[in-house]
């Protein structure tokens, strides 16, 4: 079985075949950095980064491209308000992304190119659109997309021009529906947030950028380009329209990944039901915890966000990460080093990224481990732990990767083998004697401390509930 995603271009699950072997460009529309980033913002971001690493792993050579929108209007607005440079705001919450990505051990992408970095670009591409008759200059300095000038405007979305809501104040367009290309400097803004241009000073339209950007780095044809499913429209519907309309070829695959709710309502800003990396981290959840989280429901479908879910999730990844550290301890970390992937987890990932029956095949998995443990079976083990090591790896949540030892966690966790490893000694020393009251006595007092001790061929073994 080859990789199949689903393109919500043609609305069916296709083979993947990228344009040229070996090769995949892949475009993921970004932040518009106007506040700080919440776990809904970084659910397509770990989405794209398993995409990223199993297309990696499947041998293509990936260049992987992902925006930042750093001007924009609510990033003026934000200025505004707090009396600050526009481009501090951007900064300081971009610099605040590219922190929680790394929390959850979102691997960056090739390029992550910012519109104000791409005048250039975009003044180009809309230059084009308006010697092709696709789009229009204003005499007050807007440059308009002409909608009724491209006839498939609508078929990634599935609507139709007509159908589509008018609004009483068209400003200085020749359709409502037109959207802006080019936005005129008006007074009061600062003078920094413009650009000149052909049409006089002014600043890119949000779709715009994207399309340019696209091109800059992945050419006029690419095989991915995604985003979260309340892009679809109008962001990049305007975006394909705006490409296709400049002569680009553009994007093989539209993937779109599904939102994260709390209590039915997708998590915003704007609505002000966001929860960040930071504050989940105050009430005891690690970004571990969080990425498994994020990794239990597929890709696009919505993902229900509570508490009691992500205590669930944080239970789930605890028994994984457990028997990978038992399995360590038990054979040593190098052994578990090199497994195989098994055929129910790549056939899982390459069934457009099936996350949960990956994670339902490494947990069967890992109960076997656990029994050949048990047994003192090192041989069966050792190949188990390997690939198990080897599938979490392949979601980024390798127990034994670096990146998520905590400095604080590694001394607890020293401390917490050393007492147990008395204690066990203890029990020892008093079964030798015959003295089994005070050995079930010891074993009894971890059991409550959470500690299960099971006796095995090679001596006893014991976990952390």
């Amino acid at each position: 079985m080859s990789l199949r995603l689903y393109d919500t271009g043609t609305r069916s699950v296709r083979d993947f075949q990228p344009r040229k072997p070996g090769e995949v460009g892949v475009y993921l529309c970004g932040l518009t950095v106007q506040g700080p980033p919440h776990i809904g913002h970084l659910r397509g971001g770990v989405a794209y980064d398993m995409l990223i690493r199993w297309l990696r792993r499947t041998g293509y050579n990936v260049t992987y491209v992902r925006n930042v929108t750093d001007i924009d209007d609510k990033i003026l607005v934000r200025g505004e308000e707090q009396g600050r440079p526009w481009w501090s705001i951007a900064y300081e919450n971009e610099r605040k992304l590219s922190r929680d990505y790394a929390a959850l051990n979102v691997e960056p992408p090739t390029y992550e190119p910012r519109a104000t970095g791409h005048i250039t670009e975009i003044i180009d591409l809309i230059s084009e659109l308006v010697e092709r008759g696709h789009a229009y200059a204003t005499e007050s300095g807007n440059v308009w997309f002409s909608v009724s000038s491209w006839a498939d405007y609508g078929e990634l979305s599935n609507r139709r021009p007509e159908d589509m809501l008018s609004s009483p104040d068209t400003g200085d367009k020749r359709d409502s529906r037109d959207f802006g290309l080019w936005k005129a400097h008006k007074p009061g803004e600062p003078e920094d947030a413009a650009w000149t241009s052909p049409w006089g000073r002014g600043r890119p339209g949000w779709h715009i950028e994207c399309s340019a950007m696209a091109r800059r780095y992945l050419g006029d044809g690419f095989d991915i380009h995604g985003g979260a499913t309340d892009l679809m429209f109008p962001h990049h519907e305007n975006e394909l329209a705006q490409s296709r309309g400049a002569g680009l070829d553009f994007t093989n695959f539209w993937i779109h990944g599904g939102l994260l709710n709390l209590s039915g309502t997708k998590m915003s800003k704007s609505l002000g039901n966001t929860l960040s990396v930071a504050s989940l981290g105050e009430k005891g959840f690690r970004p571990a915890d969080i990425r498994y989280y994020l990794t239990t429901g597929h890709y696009r479908s919505p993902l229900e966000f509570s508490e009691d879910l992500l205590a669930e999730a944080k239970t789930g990844w605890e028994r994984l990460s457990n028997f990978v550290h038992r399995a360590a301890e038990s054979l040593g970390a190098e052994a578990t080093i090199g497994g195989a992937l098994t055929a129910d987890f790549v056939n899982a990932m390459d069934d457009d990224l099936n996350t949960p029956a990956a994670i339902a095949a490494i947990h069967d998995m890992a109960r076997e481990g656990n029994t050949a443990l048990d047994a003192g079976n090192d041989t069966a083990a050792t190949s188990i732990a390997g690939g198990v090591r080897a599938m979490l790896d392949q979601l980024g949540l390798d127990p034994l990767d670096p990146h998520w030892e905590d400095p604080g966690d590694a001394k607890l966790h020293g401390a917490v083998d050393a007492l147990v490893k008395l204690a066990l000694e203890q029990r020892a020393e008093a079964r030798a004697r015959k003295d089994y009251a005070a050995a079930d006595r010891i074993r009894d007092e971890l059991a409550h401390a959470g500690i299960t001790v099971k006796d095995t061929p090679r001596g006893p073994v014991w976990t952390v509930d």
